[in-house]
Formats: C-alpha cells, sequence, structure tokens
C-alpha cells in the first residue's frame, strides 16, 4: 500500500486529522493536506467533520453552563445556610431567654422611639404576640 492510500484511508476511513496523520506516517502536514483535498470525498467529509465539531462544541457549551450554575447554586445555599446557622446562635444565647434590647435590635422596624419617656414603643397597627414587649426602657 502506497503513502497515497494510506493517508486516504486513515483520513476517510479512520476519521484522523490530517496532523495526526503526518506524525503517523512520518510526512509533512501539506503532503498530507495536498493528497486529500483533491479527492473527491473531501468536501463532503469537511462538511461532517464541521457538523460534528458544531455539535460537540454545543453539548460543551451546554455542560459548562449546567456545571457553572450548579456550583453557583450550591455555593448559595451554603452562605444562607451559615447566614442560618450565625442568626440562630445570634438569636438563642445558648437557650437563655432573649431580652428586650435584643428583641428590639432584631426587629428595629417595629419600634419606633418617644423622647419624652426615652423608650421604645411599639408602632400602631402592628399585632404581635403577648410575649412581645409593648414598652422597652433604653437607659
Amino acid at each position: 500500500m502506497n503513502i497515497r492510500e494510506q493517508v486516504l484511508d486513515l483520513y476517510f476511513i479512520d476519521h484522523k486529522k490530517q496532523k495526526e496523520i503526518a506524525e503517523q506516517l512520518n510526512i509533512s502536514k501539506y503532503t498530507v493536506s495536498r493528497i486529500v483535498t483533491k479527492d473527491i470525498r473531501y468536501t463532503k467529509e469537511k462538511e461532517e467533520r464541521k457538523k460534528q465539531s458544531k455539535e460537540k462544541n454545543k453539548r460543551t457549551t451546554i455542560e459548562y453552563i449546567y456545571s457553572t450554575r450548579t456550583k453557583k447554586q450550591v455555593d448559595e445555599y451554603d452562605s444562607v445556610r451559615k447566614m442560618h446557622i450565625q442568626a440562630s446562635l445570634e438569636l438563642s444565647e445558648r437557650n437563655k431567654p432573649m431580652n428586650n434590647r435584643t428583641y428590639r435590635d432584631w426587629n428595629k422596624s417595629i419600634y419606633e422611639y418617644n423622647y419624652n419617656t426615652k423608650t421604645y414603643k411599639l408602632k400602631k397597627g402592628i399585632n404581635v404576640g403577648a410575649d412581645v414587649p409593648k414598652r422597652i426602657k433604653w437607659i
């Protein structure tokens, strides 16, 4: 089998790249290119390889986007979980009841400050449970 037939078999049957064929047969890439491009099957094979390359690129892009999004979701979940644990620790204060000042610090928006009495008073129209302080002395 001569070089020309070997090159054509490797390119069209084994679907190897021109560079791989040149390295395998120890000839120049230019020689491989001349032999392959003169064959009548070349244009059809070239279009098919372009199509396969495009599909492969599309799959790779989709996989990259998917892996990036999942990693981002895991990172976001982890940060929210850490914030939740921190908030739980601050609120629990090792199973001690929360004092009124701490409660007010965590719920600033429901209290308003009264300068005359120097207290924080629950805003009007806010419905809360019986255990929520209505007034908090702030001296």
